[in-house]
């Protein structure tokens, strides 16, 4: 395992391996291992650490003025640098389509998600009147859990004047994310956002609007498939979702993972490029490097902060 100047913890998640730097910093290294259903995927897709971490970092900048974020610098294609912050135990998913989850909530007959009502006689990927906001329990292990504003306050996980101000930073980050898809032709169908403090000073931290956290829909042809009934193009880690689905597997027991072929792994990497280059407005470029070279330039990194 990497060890780093002045290391004091590593933690090993889904698909990011972290580690702490003095008590301040931590240095995110976005691998390319894929996760669906709460499982990590046999086989890593190409680039896609790179994609992650790239679209989170052009986002992350452009959102700055909103809240404070955790990101310094980005020294390699796929790691970020950034401030250490103590974590809100929730994720804030907030979605403007009724989409993916939502819409599997919905078509099984239920109308409450996360304790927002959703209204009567609406159609998969129909946009809400408003963006709600369907909060999730964070899980190192397993599956994370949809938890209501009510749970989250009746609970202590966070105060009410704190939770107040993650709903306004939500809304206002998930506004901004919707006007930057729609200036590259897409729409921002639904995201999460992860926060942190240091004291009362609240920061969006890992990644955001990235295809792993976020789900997109083309803009062009969204309301005649919408009155057709057709599936909308999207660009989003759904569709890896769905083909496993396809495939008998939604990550519960006794279910195996199906076979991932080169052309399944190629084409889910082709996907995560196109999203980048959609979403950024810029063209792709493959970064690669030896290992020797990639170590050196992370350590180098990491002794500048101090």
């Amino acid at each position: 395992m990497l060890q780093l100047p002045n290391q004091t913890a590593f933690y090993k998640g889904k698909v990011r391996d972290v580690y702490s730097i003095g008590d301040k910093h931590l240095v995110m290294v976005v691998s390319d291992r894929i996760s669906a259903f709460d499982v990590v995927l046999p086989r890593p897709i190409p680039f896609k650490g790179q994609v992650l971490n790239q679209i989170a970092a052009l986002n992350l900048d452009a959102t700055r003025d909103i809240v404070p974020n955790w990101k310094l610098s980005s020294p390699l294609p796929n790691v970020s640098i950034g401030i250490r912050c103590d974590t809100y135990p929730v994720e804030m998913v907030v979605r403007g389509h009724l989409t993916g989850h939502a819409w599997r909530t919905y078509k099984s007959g239920l109308r409450t998600l996360c304790g927002v009502t959703l209204p009567e006689g609406l159609k998969e990927n129909d946009a809400f009147p408003h963006p709600i906001i369907t909060p999730t329990t964070k899980a190192h292990e397993g599956h994370d859990e949809d938890i209501s504003r009510e749970e989250i306050l009746s609970r202590g996980l966070i105060s009410e004047d704190a939770y107040k101000r993650l709903e306004q930073y939500t809304l206002a980050l998930f506004e901004r994310g919707r006007r930057m898809a729609a200036e590259r032709g897409l729409i921002l169908v639904d995201t999460k956002y992860e926060f942190g403090h240091i004291g009362d000073t609240i920061y969006l931290i890992d990644e955001i609007h990235t295809p792993d956290s976020s789900r997109y829909f083309y803009a062009d042809g969204f309301e005649e498939r919408q009155q057709k009934g057709e599936a909308q193009k999207q660009l989003s880690k759904e569709f890896v979702r769905e083909w496993l689905m396809a495939n008998g597997f939604q990550g519960k027991d006794g279910q195996q993972v199906p076979e991932m072929t080169d052309e399944v792994v190629n084409n889910i990497s082709a996907r995560y490029i196109e999203l980048y280059e959609n979403v950024s407005g810029r063209k792709f470029e493959k970064i690669e490097m030896d290992e020797a070279t990639w170590k050196d330039t992370l350590v180098q990194a990491v002794q500048a902060l101090g």
